[in-house]
């Protein structure tokens, strides 16, 4: 039945993927709608319980968000000193710590969560979504687009400079230990996870790129591997950087970010590679034929993932999961919260960017491996059913209300630029 019921789905949504980029809809609404319909909730076929299933469903969502990060950091291919990149890093700091401040506050005062709580929710609410944004990111390591780049590298950043406040969410609630005065959380979990996820990242995608680059340019090699060497370096990078009490998303996504510096600043120095099955010159560089074909198994694995991430999360939504008294977190991140921290984070000149970037804070797997991940270091009961409702909730939402504006908007947006 599983192997049926995967192939249906896969081969369905093959034949209308085409007529979904021409109606405001993208592939997770279908993915949603799908699971629901699945799910416990009504047809029973796919049977899930978030405490019974959480370590499938923090491994799914962990391997979905790595593999959409490193994506990211190789479709990103202007230099740091850019202000596109200048931009991002607002967003990706300044903002997100307003929007936890905020989202805090509210969480605290309004629905009575203990600081400790309201913190944790605020941080797994916080990060935007590197998988589920897709429609609105880069459309390759060509597309230098304002908006689309900063919203891209947004997603890269932040979900993983948003693990030091869960942390420190977990510390305030007694399960995890900060240190006296919290040293123990600033200097390991914030200074250290933030800078050396990003550190080994870097040390290691501009490695293996280079040794890479080096040995097909040698031998001439068009083609090898590029499967193994993208799921390779995203294993070695992630796997170092938790290891090394390092963020693993940070680790991946520099990663990426790094191989497509390498393409960019060899462009000139290495001679054209020749596809010799197709007599024609794929790209510049020996590098830059690698992070093409890194990049194009990457994004075929991210759909996949994609795909399974939010079937499941269909499947998982039902009453008890969603509850409607916590339905005012929903309005008051993605109309209040979010503006501000936008707004105050980036002070952006162009109207029409700053109301885009406001509004596309994209909510999603991200946060679902945040719930799970904190589910697994023993949350009460209660807290967990409160903090697992408002996330469900949050995810679906965006996945609902950004899902159908995205196309409308961005397609408004493009021929605005063109004028």
């Amino acid at each position: 039945m599983w192997f049926a019921l995967a192939g249906a789905l896969l081969i369905v949504m093959a034949v209308i993927s085409a007529a979904l980029k021409r109606l405001p809809l993208t592939t997770a609404i279908v993915y949603l709608t799908i699971g629901i319909l699945l799910g416990d909730s009504l047809l029973g076929v796919i049977s899930l319980d978030l405490l019974r299933d959480v370590k499938l469903l923090r491994l799914l969502t962990e391997i979905a968000v790595i593999i959409s990060l490193f994506t990211a950091g190789l479709k990103l291919r202007l230099p740091l000193d850019s202000m596109e990149w200048r931009v991002a890093f607002w967003l990706a700091t300044f903002s997100m710590l307003i929007t936890i401040f905020l989202m805090t506050l509210f969480a605290h005062l309004v629905f009575g969560f203990s600081v400790g709580a309201a913190i944790l929710l605020s941080a797994i609410l916080a990060p935007t979504d590197p998988v589920l944004a897709s429609s609105v990111q880069v459309l390759g390591p060509e597309d230098q687009d304002r908006l689309r780049f900063s919203l891209t590298a947004e997603a890269g950043l932040n979900d993983g400079i948003a693990f030091p406040f869960v942390m420190l969410g977990l510390g305030l609630l007694g399960l995890r230990d900060l240190g006296e005065w919290g040293l123990r959380w600033f200097s390991i979990d914030l200074l250290w996870g933030v800078s050396g996820g990003i550190l080994i990242g870097t040390l290691l995608g501009a490695g293996v790129g280079k040794v890479v680059g080096y040995l097909r340019a040698k031998h001439e090699e068009a083609e090898s591997f590029d499967d193994f060497l993208a799921l390779g370096l995203i294993g070695l990078s992630y796997g170092v950087a938790v290891l090394l009490h390092a963020y693993g998303f940070l680790a991946v996504f520099a990663a990426g970010f790094a191989i497509r510096q390498r393409e960019r600043q060899e462009s000139r120095s290495f001679r054209p590679m020749l596809d010799k099955s197709e007599g024609l010159l794929r790209t510049d560089t020996v590098s830059g034929h690698m992070a093409l074909g890194v990049l194009e198994f990457n994004e075929q694995m991210e759909r996949i993932g994609e795909l399974i991430v939010v079937t499941a999360l269909g499947a998982l939504l039902s009453r008890e999961n969603l509850r409607l008294e916590y339905f005012w977190f929903i309005p008051v991140l993605f109309f209040i919260v979010r503006p501000i921290s936008v707004l105050i984070g980036t002070g952006l000149n162009k109207g029409g960017h700053k109301i885009l970037i406001s509004w596309f804070g994209i909510r999603g797997i991200g946060s679902l491996y945040y719930l799970a991940f904190v589910i697994e270091q023993g949350l009460p009961a209660e807290l967990e059913k409160k903090i697992s409702a408002i996330t469900f909730s949050m995810v679906a939402a965006s996945i609902l209300v950004h899902g159908l504006s995205s196309t409308p908007l961005m397609i408004r947006y493009a021929r605005g630029n063109r004028r």
